[in-house]
C-alpha cells in the first residue's frame, strides 16, 4: 500500500531532510519513547524532532540513539535521552537504510553503527525507514557492502567463514576489512567490520541471516528481516509512504 505526496526537491539533502521531517511530523507524539537513528537522512530526523521540543510542539519524551554520533547531535538540541536497560520498549524508531527491497527487508550498517541499530529497533513497535528512491531494489546485496560486525579476535578467521556461507553460493562474493584512514575502522562497541560485496543478489536472505549469526566471531549482521513497518522514500517526483503488507 502506497500513497504520494507531490512535492519539489533540488538535490540530495533536500530529499533526506524531506522524509526526515515527515516522519517525525507523522510519528512521533507527545509522551513516547524514540529511538533515534543514524546516518545522513536520521540526522534530519533527529534535528526536526529536536526543533519541536524546543517549540514545545512536543513534550514529555525520551529517546534512545544508536551510535554515539547520534548522542552528540540529540544533545546538542537537549533532547533527553534514555538507554535500553531503563526503557526496554519503544513506541517507534525511525532511520535510515541502505537498501530496502520491496517486502521492506533492508541491508544496514553501512554507517557503522548496525549492531546498536538492530539492538534498538528490534524492541520498537513501530519501525519508520526513510531513505531516497536510490535505495530501493529488487533483491539484497546488490549496491554495495553488506555489513558484518566482528570480534577483533581473528578476524581472518572469521572473514574465511564468512565468505564459506552456504547461503551465499552462486553470488561471487568478496570480503575487505573496514578502514579508516588506512586503519582497521572500530565500530561504537570496539568491534571490527567486515564487508560483504555481491555480484547477485543473496538469493535467500533468511537463510542467511541464520547462518551469518551462527558463525562464532559474528557479532551481528546488517540484514534488518521482517523488522520495517513503514518505509518513506523521496524522489524527485515526490514523497512516497510504503507500509508493510499484512
Amino acid at each position: 500500500m502506497a500513497t504520494t505526496i507531490q512535492m519539489q526537491v533540488i538535490s540530495t539533502e533536500e530529499l533526506k531532510k524531506a522524509v526526515g521531517y515527515k516522519a517525525v511530523d507523522d510519528h512521533i507524539r507527545s509522551g513516547m519513547v524514540v529511538g533515534l537513528g543514524t546516518g545522513s537522512t536520521a540526522y534530519y530526523a533527529v534535528e526536526r524532532l529536536g526543533q519541536k521540543i524546543k517549540k514545545g510542539e512536543i513534550v514529555d519524551i525520551v529517546a534512545i540513539p544508536t551510535s554515539t554520533k547520534t548522542e552528540h547531535q540529540a544533545k546538542t538540541w537537549d533532547i533527553p535521552l534514555v538507554t535500553l536497560d531503563t526503557h526496554p520498549s519503544l513506541d517507534v524508531a525511525i532511520d535510515g537504510a541502505d537498501e530496502v527491497d520491496d517486502q521492506l527487508n533492508l541491508v544496514k550498517g553501512r554507517g557503522g553503527a548496525l549492531l546498536r541499530e538492530k539492538m534498538v529497533e528490534v524492541e520498537a513497535k513501530k519501525l519508520v525507514i526513510i531513505v531516497d528512491e536510490s535505495k530501493l531494489v529488487k533483491g539484497l546485496g546488490i549496491t554495495g557492502a553488506m555489513p558484518v560486525e566482528v570480534t577483533p579476535f581473528c578476524w581472518k578467521r572469521t572473514m574465511r567463514r564468512l565468505l564459506e556461507v552456504e547461503a551465499f553460493q552462486g553470488c561471487q562474493v568478496s570480503a575487505k576489512i573496514r578502514e579508516d584512514k588506512d586503519t582497521v575502522y572500530l565500530t561504537d562497541n570496539h568491534n571490527y567490520i567486515i564487508d560483504l560485496f555481491f555480484q547477485k543478489p543473496i538469493p535467500d536472505i533468511s537463510l542467511a541471516a541464520r547462518q551469518l549469526i551462527e558463525i562464532v566471531g559474528v557479532v551481528e549482521h546488517g540484514l534488518f528481516l521482517n523488522m520495517a513497518d513503514i518505509c518513506i522514500v523521496s524522489g524527485m517526483n515526490g514523497i512516497r509512504v510504503v507500509e508493510k503488507n499484512p
